[in-house]
């Protein structure tokens, strides 16, 4: 089986654009946030990392692929990895939109809600099922580890409660699927604003990765959220799953203004 690293330590790319700019980009463990004018390469280059995950996965890379990838551990061949889309547009796909079984399901975060919905029970069921090992393994600190274990669940809750606080929404936590309720109303995720559900879908695709080392993408995520939200998304990713490496675009200056200033590089001094 093959390796899985922790995270990607660099980044090469030999041509951008036609066999042109030759990328080489040193990651930090924590985040890395790409930034520069509208055209330079952001999101190609991320869109191209991201192929190259995939082909690793699909087992059809080529024998000498134009991105190369070094991991944390140099012996892993890939990484766990997630993508956030943050453009709100309506779905098109018309074989897509007869399959669902939801006909709420509109938008491109819909869709990503609703898959994530399916996430967030499996999640919930490994979760349950780590707290039964833990309380009949005759463990006499066996009842801390189990709400030790629960406790990602509960600051997700805690964060999205907060978040919608001026809005007076709040997660329904008797609910097995992510429900929220409004003045007494339930309400269905499908039903927030654009910023709520890209806000909610980015705080879920971290939660359900269950703590564990991954690599989460996101291109321009401050698209729709208001400029709180975006001056904390990243402490709020972090606080949800220290483990995870975070590799972002952004035009927006507030996404850096929590401390996280370092942590970026500009497309112009990684190529070559």
């Amino acid at each position: 089986m093959d390796k899985i690293g922790e995270y990607i330590r660099r980044i090469e790319i030999d041509s951008l654009w036609s066999g042109q700019k030759h990328i080489v980009w040193e990651l930090d463990r924590k985040v890395n946030i790409l930034s520069g004018v509208n055209g330079v390469g952001k999101s190609t280059i991320l869109n191209k990392v991201i192929l190259r995950l995939l082909q690793v996965v699909k087992d059809s890379c080529t024998d000498k692929p134009d991105v190369k990838l070094t991991y944390e551990p140099v012996d892993a061949v890939t990484v766990r990895f997630d993508v956030v889309r943050s453009f709100d547009r309506p779905l098109v796909h018309s074989n897509l939109l007869e399959k669902l079984a939801d006909d709420r399901v509109a938008t491109e975060l819909d869709w990503q809600l609703y898959l994530l919905q399916r996430r967030f029970l499996d999640y919930q069921v490994n979760v349950g099922n780590r707290m039964i090992a833990m309380l009949t393994s005759g463990d006499p600190e066996a009842k801390a580890k189990a709400q030790e274990a629960a406790q990602a669940r509960v600051q997700f809750q805690d964060m999205v409660d907060e978040l919608f606080s001026e809005t007076g929404k709040k997660i329904v936590r008797s609910s097995n699927e992510i429900q929220l309720e409004q003045f007494g109303e339930v309400l269905s995720p499908y039903k927030l604003s654009s910023g709520e559900k890209q806000m909610l879908v980015i705080l879920l695709t971290v939660l359900v990765e269950d703590r564990q080392p991954y690599v989460l993408f996101m291109d321009e995520p401050e698209i729709s959220l208001h400029v709180e939200w975006q001056q904390r998304l990243i402490t709020l990713i972090r606080q949800l799953n220290p483990n995870v490496q975070i590799i972002l675009t952004t035009h927006s200056p507030a996404m850096i203004m929590n401390g996280w200033m370092d942590a970026v590089t500009e497309v112009t001094d990684i190529t070559q």
